[in-house]
């Protein structure tokens, strides 16, 4: 059985940071794509980054330079560093990878 878990997710002041965590269980996502999308209350979930086969990486536009995607092969797990979090940024952040999703993680960033 296939599961993408996230992991991360907090209560987090104006400007600080954190790590979100894809792990994969039935999936190996050290050499597959995997995307991370969010979703806030109201709104359509929408695209915040990726990291393809290559490694190579892409981002959002709101992004900013504020965030950074990286592999851990040894724990096949992908990460998604967030720095300078905004109230904007304050969503259910979800990982991807071919067509399965994982559940989600919960980020409040308070003013």
């Amino acid at each position: 059985q296939v599961q993408l878990v996230e992991s991360g997710g907090d209560l987090v002041q104006f400007g600080g940071s954190l790590r979100l965590s894809c792990i994969g269980f039935g999936i190996n996502v050290k050499t597959t794509p995997v995307a991370w999308h969010r979703q806030a209350p109201g709104k359509q979930r929408e695209f915040v980054a990726g990291i393809d086969s290559s490694n190579r990486r892409n981002f959002a536009d709101f992004v900013k330079g504020r965030f950074t995607v990286s592999r851990d092969y040894a724990k096949n797990t992908v990460y998604l560093q967030m720095n300078s979090l905004e109230s904007d940024d304050t969503a259910t952040y979800y990982c991807s990878s071919r067509q399965y999703w994982g559940r989600g993680t919960q980020v409040t960033v308070s003013s």
